[in-house]
């Protein structure tokens, strides 16, 4: 089969599109013949090993020490199952499925093994593979969050980095939770963001968020460009933080955290459980949940698309095809 694979960290030109041995699933396995994945920020700091200083030896020993330990990147999927293990009892041969890959990567390939009990769902029936495979990673990712940060109704949300793939899922998954919602991105992104449902759009290059007077119960960095200073100015005393570019909260965010009622919550990976796969596949099949598509590349041109979003201004997803 075909797939993409990285022998060493650099720039996108180290993605080589090969041939590689077509995977066999085990008795509790699922083969999955992969439609579409997805080009998202955390393939392409793997890809080049962008990690802060602070996290370099963790992430090494996680990533692999002198090169990669998973020679295919790709952390989510749509596709067909193609045949199952003895013991499978979940999905047959034939079933559309959307999945993370997060774990154990691997999803730049044309077939990809995973066990049934994982983060795997039917897909939604209305919508395609490639809208389908944008789905477990942000979109999930940004349902974890607001969970742990227990969103009512009523309350005012303020999602910076909204254009983005978790930040468009966490503008459109806070307001299903009845929240007032205030989207921060650029100027080009602004209809975007409008379109999934924002109430408010601050345009970040025309005014300055931390200074609109607005008292925030929850503030969700989704691309780590906001100071956490500003941030503070608006969030209400026992309102909560999250910023999921973060593994670990900084000193003043533990500091703000020990001192006061304010939540701090880093990023952290969601249950590897179909739950919130079923959950979110209601939602788009509700018409209430929509995908973001900026560019869909062709799986060997996956290393143009890592230089697309290496750029830095992707809206929402980009996807690799393959089928």
């Amino acid at each position: 089969m075909k797939a993409i694979v990285y022998t060493k960290y650099g720039p996108p030109d180290v993605l080589q599109y090969q041939d590689v041995e077509k995977p066999v699933p085990k008795d509790n396995e699922v083969l999955i013949k992969i439609h579409a994945t997805t080009v998202t920020v955390a393939d392409t700091r793997a890809r080049g090993f962008k990690v802060p200083t602070t996290f370099w030896i963790p992430a090494r020993i996680s990533l692999g020490i002198t090169s990669p330990k998973s020679k295919i990147l790709g952390m989510e999927l749509a596709g067909v199952v193609e045949s199952v293990g003895k013991n499978v009892t979940r999905f047959k041969e034939g079933d559309h499925v959307f999945a993370a890959t997060l774990n154990s990567q691997g999803s730049y390939a044309e077939y990809k093994c995973m066990p049934e009990d994982g983060p795997i769902a039917i897909r939604p029936k209305n919508i395609s593979f490639e809208e389908a495979a944008a789905i477990p990673i942000g979109a999930r990712t940004a349902l974890h969050h607001l969970g742990q940060v227990n969103i009512e109704e009523g309350q005012k949300v303020l999602v910076y980095g909204a254009s983005g793939s978790v930040g468009s899922y966490a503008v459109q998954l806070a307001k299903f939770f009845g929240a007032e919602v205030t989207g921060v991105c650029s100027t080009t992104n602004v209809d975007l963001v409008k379109s999934l449902g924002a109430d408010h759009v601050i345009d970040y290059k025309k005014d300055d968020f931390s200074e609109s007077g607005v008292k925030y119960d929850i503030i969700f960095e989704a691309v780590g460009k906001s100071s956490f200073s500003d941030c503070m100015k608006v969030l209400k005393d026992d309102g909560s933080y999250i910023n999921i570019s973060i593994p670990l909260p900084s000193i003043p965010m533990f500091w703000t955290q020990m001192t006061s009622k304010r939540k701090i919550v880093p990023g952290q990976n969601s249950p590897e459980t179909p739950d919130a796969l079923n959950f979110l596949r209601e939602l788009v099949e509700a018409d209430q949940l929509k995908v973001a598509i900026d560019a869909v590349y062709p799986l060997s041109q996956a290393a143009e698309a890592h230089t697309y979003v290496d750029k830095g201004h992707k809206k929402g997803n980009v996807v690799l095809k393959i089928v």
